[in-house]
């Protein structure tokens, strides 16, 4: 199942790559979308401001690990493209030792750390006992998306972005089935509808590890195993960076939840509600820019420059298609969509959401290409220059949610325009340093895995 990106037509092999892996995300999303669609008909807004203000909390702190996958992943596609599977077994054992390790402290220190979060979010009291009560539960399964993320990285590494897909729609499924129990049949609240996402990412997590280790015997570790240090040091050299560039992303994103969550619940249910359609509505470009960087670092591997050059182009028509086609749909659906996560009789919160939807779905073109380039240079071995990015879309959108929103007129839409203005920014940037340096990023010569721009 293994599909190698550097050889065949261009186009339909980013594209048979790309799509399982654009359902597998969907699927992934459908675990908090479960818990917030059935949350927020069935146990009511401040529920529905619970769940949502402690998805956002969870998106965070996996986005360390999933950096950490995702940049792994990176060097796993160019040795894969360079043939070198000694370096792809040392690599990927390296890796797993480094990021295990992180998500062991990364568990502990969430725990540690529950109560402070109602300060560091400014989170109602009317909403706490039950987003406590969620989050209780909810950080057992960090070690299950360190598993499942760790893994799927290396398959899509080496080209086969099925198997992920397939324990995802089982674990996606058993998860839907199992809020309904525990929420409507059980009565467990918030807490149940945590237990039920726990149980289906320990299916999804340990099944593909399961798989993984079954199917690749090599990366087993055998008698008289070692982690080599230089491996070690070419892992982190690319993972740390890209783990920052997604961490810092969603820092400002949760940072900006907790500007959300001064407003009280209506805006917080609100916000929960229009996020999970966003989530959704960009998914399959975010996905498909992880898909472009795995083809462009195989073939950067290689060193297929001309192939590059014809994905490029292609990836960026791809995308910039798809993105106006759903800004379009979004726009002119966004009350019915407010409508499944909503009460019809939240009038206000619905209210609140369509107007989140109309400005942030109008403008997904800007999220689609700052994808690409972050998938881009996160694949040349430039995994800097996306924190870069990072930084520039994610501290213009918290500068001016914070300088917006203080203004009686402006209110909480200058929360939700800051978003677009600052995606434009960073593409505007990245683009500009593509241009400016195409020639010497293109240009192989082994040195760019320890580089950070």
């Amino acid at each position: 199942m293994n599909r190698d990106l550097t050889r065949g037509p261009v186009m339909g092999s980013m594209l048979r790559f790309a799509i399982p892996m654009i359902l597998g995300d969907l699927l992934q999303q459908c675990y908090n979308v479960a818990d917030t669609l059935i949350v927020g008909q069935y146990l009511g807004k401040n529920a529905l401001a619970a769940v949502g203000s402690s998805f956002t909390l969870m998106t965070f702190l996996t986005s360390i690990l999933l950096g950490l996958c995702m940049g792994s992943g990176a060097v796993f596609s160019i040795r894969f493209g360079q043939r070198d599977e000694d370096g792809l077994r040392e690599g990927a054992h390296a890796a797993f030792v480094l990021i295990a390790a992180l998500t062991l402290a990364l568990n502990v220190l969430a725990f540690l750390c529950l109560d402070w979060i109602r300060v560091f979010l400014r989170v109602p009291d009317q909403v706490w006992g039950m987003m406590r009560e969620y989050l209780a539960v909810i950080f057992l399964g960090i070690a299950a998306t360190f598993f499942y993320n760790f893994f799927a990285s290396f398959l899509r590494a080496v080209g086969n972005s099925i198997v992920p897909l397939i324990f995802l729609a089982a674990s996606a499924v058993l998860n839907i089935a199992l809020d309904l129990w525990f929420v409507l049949g059980l009565k467990r609240g918030a807490g149940g509808a945590a237990e039920a996402t726990v149980i289906a990412q320990y299916v999804s997590g340990l099944g593909i590890t399961a798989y993984t280790l079954a199917r690749y015997p090599q990366l087993r570790p055998a008698k008289g195993f070692q982690v080599k240090l230089s491996r070690v040091r070419e892992i982190a050299g690319s993972s740390i960076l890209t783990c920052v560039q997604q961490s810092v992303m969603n820092l400002g994103i949760l940072m900006v939840q907790g500007l959300v969550n001064s407003f009280g619940p209506t805006v917080m249910a609100a916000f929960a509600a229009a996020v999970k359609i966003d989530a959704f509505a960009y998914m399959p470009v975010q996905d498909f820019g992880n898909a472009f960087s795995t083809f462009i670092a195989q073939n950067y591997g290689a060193k297929k420059e001309e192939r590059i050059r014809t994905g490029l182009k292609g990836a960026v028509i791809t995308s910039m298609a798809f993105c106006v086609v759903v800004s379009a749909l979004v726009f002119v659906f966004a009350r019915p969509l407010m409508g499944l996560f909503v009460d019809a009789k939240e009038t206000e919160t619905i209210l609140e959401g369509v107007r989140y939807l109309h400005i942030e779905g109008a403008f997904y073109c800007g999220i689609g290409c700052l994808f690409l380039l972050y998938g881009l240079y996160r694949a040349l071995g430039r995994p800097g220059m996306s924190v870069v990015l990072t930084v520039i879309s994610l501290g213009t959108r918290v500068a001016l949610a914070h300088l917006l929103s203080a203004v009686p007129a402006v209110g909480v839409t200058g929360i939700w325009w800051s978003v677009p203005i600052g995606w434009f920014l960073a593409d505007l940037a990245g683009i500009g340093c593509y241009l400016f340096r195409k020639k010497q990023l293109l240009s192989w010569d082994g040195s760019q895995l320890s580089q950070s721009i």
